[in-house]
């Protein structure tokens, strides 16, 4: 046995040393997300177990301090997969042959600043972002975008590097996926694991929409619908539903500080979906490009959707019923990611 088992251990290292390393981008590298995300994706959880890592860490000049000291944590951890870490404040290294992009830096909100106010600041970021993704990153990278707001950042850093699909950038709403399977697991008394086709339409802001009227519970080994298994209508067309757009926001009112630990979560979750795609008969939330074929929503937006994913390629779940309460959910916050990108159009000059 312990022969069989050296000569397994000798085979999956074997496969380990030869596999080509992957190189992995996150900004706002020294913040609390990523503190919490890093360690995931370097002992293999989000790109697989046998895939070494090499981590670029990208922040700005005044955060390099920090920087050092995630390096030092990372390396300290002793993790097989992580070949190298790359620390830098510099877009020509951070952006330099990517693989996979993960923005989570962005502008924060301040106390009174407006939502344009924050529009307008990170529209700039994200212009340079992807600019410097058309500039140096492989054409096949894929870009994650979380740092808020984050469908409209998507947009320009996908308008900013025009000759990588549109299709590669996708921006995370799987944190609001995960927080609405999650509020139906508890209040059915099941596992997580036992909800599955959960929607978040939209925009992640408090216009999103969590939609269950496509979501399975299992329930002794039986899939039930949600609404047969929650048995209270009500509550799913009202509390549940501003639970989840307002859960950031309770988050913040309780730590003082943003969801960290979950969204760092809800990254990996969404990566890896990418990587291995999603399992035959699920589907999952993503903010990806409209081109206006799918469920009436308008072209060229960052729209979250339900999709499946296959060989690292999505596609949305066409052919869903839409009733007039879902219908006119989603064309509100629709409107709204209407708004936020002729605003930043506009702060463009385009």
């Amino acid at each position: 046995m312990l022969t069989l088992l050296t000569a397994m251990y000798l085979v999956v290292r074997s496969a380990s040393a030869q596999a080509e390393p992957i190189r992995v981008l996150v900004t706002g590298a020294a913040g609390q997300i990523a503190y919490s995300l890093l360690f995931s994706i370097a002992k293999g959880d989000v790109f697989g177990k046998d895939q070494p890592i090499i981590l670029v860490l990208l922040d700005i000049p005044p955060m390099l301090p920090v920087l050092d000291g995630v390096v030092m944590e990372l390396q300290d951890c002793a993790l097989p997969l992580l070949r190298e870490v790359i620390p830098t404040d510099k877009v020509e290294v951070g952006f330099k042959n990517l693989d996979a992009a993960i923005l989570v830096g962005s502008m924060p909100r301040k106390e009174g600043m407006e939502r344009k106010d924050l529009l307008k600041a990170n529209v700039a970021i994200f212009k340079s972002q992807g600019a410097a993704l058309e500039k140096y990153a492989k054409k096949t990278v894929k870009v994650l975008v979380v740092g808020n707001p984050a469908n409209t950042n998507c947009l320009i850093a996908s308008k900013s590097a025009p000759s990588i699909p549109k299709e590669n950038f996708s921006c995370l709403t799987r944190l609001d996926h995960n927080r609405a399977s999650a509020q139906v697991a508890m209040r059915v008394g099941v596992s997580t694991g036992d909800v599955k086709n959960v929607i978040i339409w939209g925009n992640h802001s408090s216009t999103q929409y969590p939609d269950v009227n496509h979501a399975l519970i299992n329930l002794d080994g039986e899939e039930v619908c949600a609404y047969d298994a929650v048995k209270d209508d009500s509550w799913l067309k009202g509390n549940f539903i501003t639970t989840v757009q307002q859960r950031g926001a309770e988050v913040i009112k309780a730590r003082k500080l943003s969801s960290a630990m979950s969204a760092a979560k809800a990254i990996c979750d969404h990566m890896r979906d990418i990587w291995f795609g999603t399992s035959d008969g699920e589907f999952v939330s993503m903010g990806v490009y409209s081109t206006g074929n799918s469920y009436g929503v308008p072209d060229d937006l960052m729209y979250s959707f339900p999709v499946m994913i296959k060989n690292k390629s999505w596609k949305v779940v066409d052919g869903l019923s839409i009733n007039d309460f879902s219908r006119a959910k989603m064309d509100a916050t629709a409107a709204e990611l209407i708004e936020e990108r002729d605003t930043a159009l506009a702060f463009l000059g385009v």
